[in-house]
């Protein structure tokens, strides 16, 4: 089985992920930009976790066979802060680098005017720079955020088909659907969505324009729900080539919009990082 996922925080991960991420088949990953936990206090903060997502941390997933790409934005939990807002005029310069594929994490937190303003702004830069957009719909009162969304999504010109709104359940899932945006899905212990919910969705919505993501970040998560997943479809009656289309060509297609995925070599690194406590043999 081989994966791609197209939403992880490899930032909070460690090597021992990779490791075990490597082993189970993930091929190739996209991390979006997003709030770090603490909040941020200036734009240079910013350009420091940018420069990382576009060159250390695909040098050290490299260590593991995974190709790593970017999307770069002004998440929306930060959008609204003031302190934050310069980093805006930041993003050109990032969204033209090569294993940037598209601008994102973007969208929704509180639906404030502020986030707004980010939200359209940054789906405008989207256009200008041929990239593909990843829309985070709130945590709260999702039903609405997911429409407000659509919205301004429709607003701004952007093709839908280039367009992924990611963090969908059951009762968002029509509305994207009839959209014609991809549709986005966390695999998450405890929020989110679970492997047996997601293999339903499949089932009633069929593969098409479904990308599966664990999003794996600083909270309690596991970078191989996307592997449970697939195995769940497979138990459930879904063909492997529902599985390599949802968990392979569907991120590949969607992410191949950019003109800038790279999957040369995807899998065929060995794990030499030699960080890594599991490859020291220690603990």
């Amino acid at each position: 089985m081989r994966i791609f996922d197209p939403h992880i925080h490899m930032t909070s991960r460690t090597t021992d992920d990779y490791t075990r991420m490597a082993a189970a088949g993930v091929r190739a990953v996209v991390e979006p930009a997003f709030w770090l936990g603490q909040p941020r206090t200036n734009p240079g903060s910013f350009t420091d976790y940018f420069d990382s997502l576009i060159g250390w941390e695909p040098y050290r997933a490299g260590k593991f066979g995974i190709r790593h790409h970017a999307a770069i934005a002004l998440n929306p939990k930060e959008a609204g802060d003031p302190r934050c807002r310069p980093v805006l005029g930041l993003l050109p310069r990032y969204l033209d680098k090569d294993g940037v594929v598209a601008v994102g994490e973007i969208g929704y937190d509180s639906m404030t005017a502020e986030e707004d303003e980010a939200f359209a702004a940054q789906l405008a830069l989207a256009v200008e720079h041929g990239l593909p957009a990843l829309v985070h719909t709130p945590h709260r009162d999702k039903v609405r955020g997911t429409r407000r969304s659509l919205d301004v999504v429709a607003e701004s010109g952007i093709p839908p088909g280039r367009v992924l709104i990611d963090h969908l359940n059951e009762v968002t899932v029509d509305l994207v659907h009839d959209s014609g945006c991809w549709m986005g899905f966390s695999i998450y212990p405890g929020t989110k969505m679970s492997p047996s919910r997601m293999v339903e969705i499949v089932r009633v919505h069929g593969p098409e324009r479904i990308l599966i993501n664990s999003a794996a970040d600083w909270g309690v998560s596991d970078p191989l729900l996307t592997l449970e997943t697939g195995r769940a479809m497979l138990a459930a009656g879904h063909t492997e080539d529902d599985v390599d289309r949802v968990l392979w060509r569907n991120p590949v297609e969607f992410y191949g919009q950019s003109g800038r995925l790279d999957l040369s070599d995807a899998g065929d690194g060995e794990p030499t990082f030699e960080g890594s406590s599991i490859l020291r043999g220690g603990n």
